[in-house]
């Protein structure tokens, strides 16, 4: 009976020593997941026809980096277009801005003062000198139709008695008629000259004077500043044209914008892409993170706290890890979320940035974050 007790005696102290380390003595809290990359999906905004495939699936590539050229079609010829057109527009902005040469306002200035000595002449009328030449002349044609008019009677008298011809006679009466047309425009030239200048053509000569005038100071003055913005609008119009152009031939390259691994390239030379349809995946090799999720009782950690992690493929080493986002709303516990805290029921999304400076890591891998510092030791 001794030997029977003795032995389950020993047993029930065992079960409780065990009950009690496991009391007191937890096992580390971690959290599983998996290493993730952001995917950057490539194309361009532009599409065409497909040049060349400067990489392959699965192959490591770097900022910058060209990956896919497209034909560019018309684009080189837009581009000279427009770059002319910006040549001219710019002559035009410039020309506007200088305002006129030099030797455009002295001749509008010799124009001004031609017309304002015009009008000087006119204002001053016929001078002095030009009407004592106009009577002289009227005197002269008056006299040469008194000797016309006595040379045509003499012969009028002859002819009665044969004594002259009449061809000499015609000649005669010719030259009186003659007398008389050459005084009666001498009368008229000297009444225009002692009418003065008429009206009408004083006020055309006012004019023309006034008309030159305002093209000088228009000249001296330069271009209104509504001008010099049309002619400037239109300059900047014509380089936002020839910059979206060479936006445009930007295009043509796909780049990489981070290093990272091509994931996904099903492409050959020729094939034809969509505008902003994407053409190739990237995986950012530069930011790996884990994505996991705390049971309630860890809320209380901190974004920007670092952890240690632990990864499968390198089950001897210890990475890091830092919080870059905890989740304000909680969740059901997902399926494949693994947790030795059963109780909690619901957790919350959380995003672990991994340090690995040595590029070791890869996306898929399977991670397990301690969330106890002690939980690193074995």
């Amino acid at each position: 009976m001794t030997t029977r007790i003795v032995p389950l005696t020993a047993f029930v102290c065992l079960l409780l020593g065990l009950t009690a380390y496991s009391k007191w003595h937890r096992d580390p809290i971690h959290v599983s997941g998996f290493i993730e990359a952001d995917e950057v999906r490539l194309g361009s905004r532009i599409g065409g026809r497909v040049a060349r495939v400067n990489v392959q699936e699965g192959q490591s590539v770097d900022a910058g980096m060209v990956l896919v050229e497209l034909e560019p079609y018309d684009l080189i010829e837009r581009e000279s277009e427009l770059e002319l057109t910006l040549a001219a527009h710019e002559a035009d902005y410039q020309r506007v801005i200088a305002g006129y040469r030099p030797e455009e306002i002295g001749q509008a200035q010799a124009k001004l003062d031609q017309l304002q000595a015009r009008l000087d002449l006119l204002r001053a009328g016929p001078r002095q000198q030009e009407i004592e030449a106009a009577r002289a002349r009227l005197s002269l044609a008056k006299a040469e139709q008194t000797l016309a008019e006595e040379t045509t009677q003499r012969l009028s008298r002859l002819a009665q008695s044969n004594a002259t011809s009449e061809q000499e006679l015609d000649a005669a009466r010719e030259r009186y008629e003659a007398s008389l047309a050459n005084v009666a425009v001498r009368q008229q030239e000297l009444a225009l000259l002692e009418a003065g200048t008429r009206e009408e053509e004083l006020r055309e000569a006012i004019a023309r004077a006034k008309e030159a005038e305002q093209a000088l100071l228009l000249m001296q003055n330069g271009n209104r500043a509504e001008e010099i913005e049309r002619t400037k609008a239109s300059r900047d119009a014509a380089q936002a044209a020839l910059d979206a152009i060479r936006k445009q031939k930007e295009e043509l390259q796909i780049k990489c914008p981070t290093d990272g691994t091509v994931e996904a390239l099903d492409l050959q030379p020729g094939d034809m892409i969509a505008p902003g349809a994407p053409v190739l995946s990237i995986l950012d090799r530069e930011n790996l993170w884990v994505r996991t999720y705390l049971p309630q009782n860890r809320v209380g950690m901190n974004v920007g706290q670092t952890l240690p992690l632990r990864v499968d493929s390198f089950p001897n080493e210890i990475f890091e890890g830092t919080i870059a986002f905890i989740a304000r709303q909680s969740e059901f516990t997902p399926s494949n979320v693994q947790t030795p805290e059963e109780r909690s029921q619901q957790v919350f999304r959380t995003k672990i940035t991994i340090h690995d400076d040595q590029n070791r890591l890869r996306p898929g891998m399977t991670v397990d974050v301690w969330l106890d510092q002690t939980g690193t030791a074995e």
